[in-house]
């Protein structure tokens, strides 16, 4: 038998909290399989089980916040019995289920002589069920707790039940919080170094307008597409940028897992990973960005998206920044950032022009390359967006 742990869903996660489990006990799963859903100072992450076998007992109830690495359930090889639970476990529910007072393994909280009348949720409210359970037990308005940014949790009404504010701006606290260990980390332990080069878009901007021109919106490639596979294919050329920096050694991996940077609602930044990028064309990248930056904004992310990144990449454009210095995020060991596109003087083939240019920067961690090599990363970066009939 072994036992499913709360992960590390990120260098700067300490806690987690389960706020929707996907399986009961008894229940047959798969390496890979979604089996809850986890609520950490980022962002709201369904994790996966990497072991095949059969859910045995859920040890941690919905709404429970535990440390990374405290055991969450037992999975019992398949065919192997399956133990009786040593207390009831926890429901299988969603944040939209009826209230319902439900014994957990930790607390039994009885139904209150006369239920207090509780202000209807707005749709978008996430909250868990020992939460919703707890506010009628103690007469809170779970209404007066709920956000756009966070989940609540049984903290939240115990919060405001003694007194003290709803948590109204706490979880963009916690995110820059989060940022700040992760960034602090960083800059602490990785001897940065940072290139910068320029890259002329005339004709790679001319080739996909056209490319876009007989296109719905909704199937257009947008210029950060374009970015993103240009950084994939040179990966494919400069191997040794992508990867761990993992107990004093570089570690390759074989497949890019792109980090892309996302801004979120209320503020904050996060960086899931476009898996086994390698694996997609142009049109699927430019899907797979929808997709990615969708989700984080609904705040639904994966285990592996949030853990597996290789290399990150950030796009300032739209937001007018011109060059980018970044921070590598500890374990990988560089981040490629690209700013606004502008018009600049350009001298190409002895023609003198204003052309449109791009500023492409490379951070990379000393332990694991050096200055030649990403060079020749950003070199072959500039190739790519030079000719983008390669992509």
């Amino acid at each position: 038998m072994s036992e499913f742990r709360m992960p590390s869903l990120g260098a700067d996660m300490e806690f987690g909290t389960i706020i929707e489990w996907l399986v009961a006990p008894g229940d047959t799963v798969h390496y890979g399989d979604i089996v809850a859903v986890v609520h950490t100072e980022k962002a709201d992450i369904e994790v996966e089980v990497f072991d095949d076998g059969v859910i045995g007992e859920l040890l941690v109830p919905v709404g429970e916040e535990v440390e990374v690495g405290t055991p969450l359930a037992t999975v019992v090889p398949a065919g192997a019995p399956v133990p009786a639970p040593a207390a009831p476990a926890p429901p299988v529910a969603t944040p939209a289920e009826p209230t319902a007072a439900v014994a957990t393994p930790l607390a039994v909280i009885p139904a209150p002589a006369e239920s207090p009348t509780i202000a209807p949720v707005p749709a978008r409210a996430r909250v868990s069920p020992r939460a919703r359970r707890l506010a009628a037990e103690r007469g809170v308005d779970v209404a007066q707790l709920t956000a756009a940014d966070h989940v609540v949790v049984s903290a939240d009404v115990e919060r405001v039940a003694s007194g003290a504010p709803p948590r109204a701006t706490d979880q963009h606290a916690a995110m820059r919080h989060a940022i700040a260990v992760a960034m602090a980390k960083s800059n602490r332990e990785i001897p940065h170094y940072h290139l910068l080069h320029h890259t002329p878009l005339s004709h790679m901007l001319a080739w996909l307008e056209a490319r876009n021109a007989a296109r719905p919106v909704e199937e257009r490639v947008l210029p950060a597409a374009v970015f993103c596979r240009a950084v994939v294919l040179a990966i494919s050329r400069v191997p040794g940028i992508n990867g761990h920096w993992i107990d004093d050694s570089f570690r390759p991996s074989e497949h890019v897992n792109l980090g892309f940077a996302v801004s979120m609602r209320g503020g904050g930044l996060i960086a899931p990973a476009i898996l086994d990028a390698e694996r997609l064309d142009l049109d699927a990248t430019m899907a797979a960005i929808r997709d990615l930056s969708s989700r984080v904004r609904s705040g639904r992310l994966r285990g592996r998206e949030m853990t597996d990144a290789t290399i990150t990449v950030t796009n300032l454009g739209e937001r007018g920044v011109e060059v980018v210095h970044g921070v590598i995020y500890p374990p990988q060991v560089a981040l490629v950032g690209f700013g606004t596109v502008v018009s600049r003087p350009w001298v190409e083939n002895g023609d003198f022009a204003a052309r449109p240019v791009v500023a492409v920067s490379l951070a990379g961690d000393h332990r694991a390359s050096d200055g030649h090599l990403g060079a020749r990363f950003l070199a072959e970066i500039d190739e790519l967006l030079r000719t983008p009939e390669q992509l």
